[in-house]
């Protein structure tokens, strides 16, 4: 089926995981750093001190911001797969999890980025279980409710050939 692994997830998902969170967390950090540590660097259109509403504002943006893009960005990981494993990088280290080892595949079809979640029968080094961004689908984003991704049913599909069990889940 594949002779060398092909890329399921996203080209965006070294800027989602690498780029974005230091930029973002840093930024609203600085921010919030400087309103309460230098509030008269920040004035008002009238040259008044910022009050202290703005403050905890950002001191609470940054904190969400942050445990969200913790969930959502700092987790995701390259995949690939070709006709026995997926291959799960996180830019530094690369692993070959067997297709036979995959428990589950879900998606977040709510998220306009459909983050897939891979679960293992057996722990992984990346744990067990790991998330991905899958490529874009152009056409899917104008569908009147949410499709599943085509790479959900592609890893099942793999799974199914390599396990020899039907799309029920009985073994044919």
């Amino acid at each position: 089926m594949y002779p060398i692994p092909r890329t399921l997830s996203s080209g965006q998902t070294f800027y989602m995981k690498i780029i974005l969170p230091p930029l973002w967390i840093g930024g609203f950090a600085f921010t919030t750093a400087s309103l309460f540590l230098l509030p008269e660097f920040w004035h008002d259109a009238s040259g008044g001190l910022p009050g202290p509403e703005l403050k905890w504002f950002f001191l609470l943006a940054a904190v969400a911001g942050t445990l969200f893009i913790r969930w959502s960005c700092i987790r995701l990981k390259r995949v690939r797969i070709d006709d026995k494993a997926l291959y799960i990088s996180n830019y530094v280290t690369e692993i070959a999890v067997p297709l036979a080892n995959v428990a589950n595949v879900t998606e977040l079809r709510w998220l306009s980025t459909h983050l897939i979640t891979v679960g293992f029968h057996s722990e992984t080094e990346f744990g067990p279980r790991v998330v991905f961004l899958p490529k874009v689908r152009w056409l899917g984003i104008w569908s009147p409710q949410p499709v599943p991704h085509p790479v959900v049913e592609e890893i099942r599909t793999a799974i199914n050939r390599v396990t020899g069990r039907t799309p029920g889940g009985v073994a044919a």
